[in-house]
């Protein structure tokens, strides 16, 4: 089915039983977890789980011996409007932008991310036609992934900023998320700032504000005007920081920890032009107290024509770096990031929201390095597959069974392997596979 087709479809009501036996948990335990409708039924040692008898006729067993069962990560910081646009200028028809939208959200999905923020420009000649498309695609997606909308006016001050003021605000009576925007664009960053989080206690939601937070002074303006505010500021991507000198950047980082300000990283860069090559020091922040996501951006525009939107990317490049040991990166692209979204915290264990992706390795080291085969599961149901099969040649352009010799190297189909079997033409062999 092409990610086109997908949405089409109304997605079935949270119901049902699904078992998921042979689990790998990053503590080592293999364990069987029982799904019941949107939540963790129950978690026991491999084979003591069964689905109950008396269940609806939909119950479902799913093998996940060499998966390492973690809980599903989100995108805190994505640009759908834009997306898959590097060909050329976007679009400005709203079902080119809703098409794109809805195929991106999918293509993240796909890598695990079961919830995703996304910022929408508004104003201009525009208007407010691309927050109508992605809501649109946010429609059609329930049931699939969650998707929150950040209205991105230009200007908010001065005689200018009007229209854009009045903008954001019918932008979140129509059904925007998230109040937003990019002070660094205009006159007056910190009035715009202000403008922001009045309109946030106006409406109860929560502000998430895209700046490079390259200011200290500025920031610590924002931090004061922020502390407090509930449900919560996140700044994004902030890249700025890492360019100010030690004793700066300690002493911002540690004023937007006491205002309990939030920051998005983006480890492959920023997603604008003029932001590439930049990243927010995040061992520094998560010393201070901040707390730290960390998201994919650009996806395939122009600020990054090979943006992949893939959560474990993001992850694997903290640790590739030494911002954080693996485990806390995968933390910051799950744990911290559902936080950062307002979701609910999300444990393998009875009660908790069975929002869970399952990859095929046995540490999350080792799925960060080569975690492409994947099992995403939404509310409780498998909402995406990929399966990945390696196959080595003899030497002589051969493959498959008898291609090896005596020892098999080659490696069996995820789907197969899913279902309790193995995909034809191939050998089983689970612990070297994509």
């Amino acid at each position: 089915m092409s990610p086109h087709e997908i949405p089409s479809r109304t997605a079935p009501p949270d119901s049902g039983t699904l078992l998921l036996s042979g689990a790998r948990l990053t503590d080592g335990r293999t364990v069987d977890v029982r799904l019941s409708g949107p939540r963790i039924e129950a978690v026991g040692t491999a084979g003591s789980l069964a689905v109950e008898s008396g269940r609806p006729a939909d119950r479902t067993r799913i093998d996940l011996n060499g998966y390492l069962l973690l809980p599903a990560p989100a995108e805190p910081h994505a640009h759908l409007d834009l997306a898959l646009t590097a060909d050329g200028p976007p679009p400005a028809g709203a079902r080119e932008i809703q098409r794109r939208a809805t195929e991106a959200a999918l293509l993240q999905l796909g890598h695990g991310a079961t919830a995703l923020r996304t910022h929408v420009r508004i104003g201009d000649v525009q208007g407010l036609r691309a927050l109508e498309a992605v809501l649109q695609a946010r429609n059609a997606l329930r049931g699939l992934v969650d998707v929150q909308a950040v209205a991105v006016p230009r200007l908010l001050t001065g005689v200018a900023g009007a229209e854009g003021l009045a903008m954001a605000r019918d932008a979140l009576k129509m059904g925007a998320s998230v109040a937003g925007g990019c002070p660094d664009l205009d006159p007056d960053p910190s009035g715009y700032a202000e403008a922001v989080l009045s309109l946030a206690a106006e409406f109860g939601a929560p502000v998430d504000l895209h700046t490079a937070a390259s200011d200290p002074a500025r920031l610590a303006r924002l931090a004061a005007m922020a502390g407090g505010l509930r449900p919560g500021v996140t700044l994004g991507p902030c890249h700025g920081l890492g360019a100010l000198s030690a004793h700066e950047a300690a002493r911002t980082a540690e004023r937007l920890a006491a205002a309990g300000v939030s920051v998005a990283a983006l480890p492959q860069g920023g997603c604008a032009v003029l932001e590439r090559g930049g990243v927010a020091p995040v061992r520094l922040l998560r010393t201070a107290g901040v707390r730290v996501t960390a998201g994919s951006g650009a996806l395939g525009d122009l600020a990054n024509p090979v943006g992949r939107g893939d959560p474990l990317e993001a992850a694997f490049l903290l640790a590739t770096h030494g911002e954080c040991d693996a485990t806390r990166s995968y933390e910051t692209v799950s744990t911290q990031a559902r936080a950062v979204l307002g979701l609910p915290e999300v444990r393998v264990e009875a009660g908790f929201p069975a929002e869970l992706l399952a990859v095929r390795g046995e540490t999350v080291a080792g799925v960060l390095s080569l975690g492409y085969s994947r099992i995403v599961i939404h509310r409780g149901r498998v909402v995406s597959r990929t399966s990945a099969v390696r196959e080595f040649s003899d030497g002589h352009g051969s493959y498959g069974p008898g291609a090896y010799g005596p020892t098999s190297y080659g490696t069996a189909s995820d789907a197969g392997d899913a279902a309790g079997d193995t995909g034809p033409g191939l050998p089983r062999q689970a612990h070297r596979e994509a």
